[in-house]
């Protein structure tokens, strides 16, 4: 309980910034957290502390709109696969030693910042979608599960789909909420959830949501796009170290 509370300072500064970035760029709470959590703790305990943060910041996103119950039926395919990924594949983020743990999040951090870089903008054919859709859903859920990190490839097959602005927003949180629940559901059946880790996950709401609140009121001062490229270049950097971390 004391480890804990010596925490309490460095995990409230790290969902004000990882809010922060959210209210800047409209995403990147539970990629943000995830990634600097681990510096400080297991990527396991990281992703226990991030799912009632990331759960309230995303169904807020998911709701916040007229298309909610069109884009379940439109997507329910994807959503069933990053459920049945995620369950599948939690055992690996709390069996595995953290350090491999952390080399993979690692990996998923530099996938996702490299994609959005450097990565040309796809669409989609509608032929291709029913197909597509399961699948994109279960290798999202496959790396949730495994890593705590939602984005790949869910967020590039989402953005390909050209959805209208407000319709792409309660996607990606329509994604992000369920493969919250789901990683949720698989640390309890994996029996990673703790009492004392609910209640700091809790408490964390606050800084989550002050953060997206400051970062709403920069971004009309501050160039979104700028913003957006030094937190992918920040991913980078951070996910190299990750990597790093079995070999040192």
């Amino acid at each position: 309980m004391s480890e804990s509370l010596s925490l309490l300072l460095p995990l409230m500064l790290i969902f004000l910034a990882a809010g922060l970035v959210k209210g800047v760029t409209g995403m990147g709470l539970p990629t943000v957290a995830m990634g600097l959590l681990v510096t400080l703790m297991s990527p396991v305990a990281a992703a226990a502390l991030l799912v009632i943060p990331s759960l309230v910041s995303n169904v807020w996103q998911c709701l916040a709109g007229p298309a909610t119950v069109r884009l379940l039926r439109r997507l329910w395919p994807m959503v069933l696969g990053i459920l049945v990924g995620t369950l599948s594949s939690a055992a690996v983020l709390v069996r595995v030693e953290p350090s491999w743990s952390a080399f993979g999040l690692g990996c998923a951090l530099l996938l996702y910042a490299g994609y959005a870089l450097f990565a040309p903008a796809l669409a989609l054919p509608s032929r291709w979608e029913p197909g597509l859709s399961p699948l994109v859903g279960l290798v999202t859920g496959l790396i949730t599960g495994a890593t705590g990190v939602f984005v790949m490839p869910a967020v590039p097959y989402l953005q390909a789909l050209r959805l209208d602005k407000d319709e792409l927003v309660q996607a990606l949180g329509l994604s992000f909420t369920v493969s919250t629940l789901a990683l949720a559901g698989g640390l309890l059946l994996q029996g990673a959830f703790h009492v004392e880790q609910l209640g700091l996950s809790a408490l964390a709401v606050v800084p989550a949501l002050l953060g997206m609140w400051l970062g709403q009121a920069i971004r009309a001062r501050l160039s979104a796009r700028l913003f957006r490229r030094f937190f992918l270049w920040f991913l980078i950097l951070l996910g190299l170290e990750l990597i790093s971390r079995p070999f040192f």
